[in-house]
């Protein structure tokens, strides 16, 4: 897991409770805030992963090239 992945974890989440805590309190503004950072924190775990999975192909590639670089 890299950090990008964590942040959007932590960026989504607090986004939830913003948006949670924003209907509870009748607050539109709040609310919308809250779906603005869940949907960021999501776009930021993706890119993440994506990172991940770029990472794990490069290593697979320079391992068949050569081995002993494992």
């Amino acid at each position: 897991m890299n950090k990008d992945k964590i942040e959007g974890k932590v960026t989504r989440t607090v986004g939830t409770a913003k948006k949670k805590t924003g209907e509870l309190l009748d607050d539109p503004a709040l609310e919308a805030e809250g779906r603005d950072d869940e949907v960021a924190g999501r776009v930021q775990e993706t890119a993440g992963a994506a990172k991940d999975a770029v990472d794990t192909v490069r290593r697979k590639v320079d391992k068949a090239l050569d081995p002993d670089r494992a």
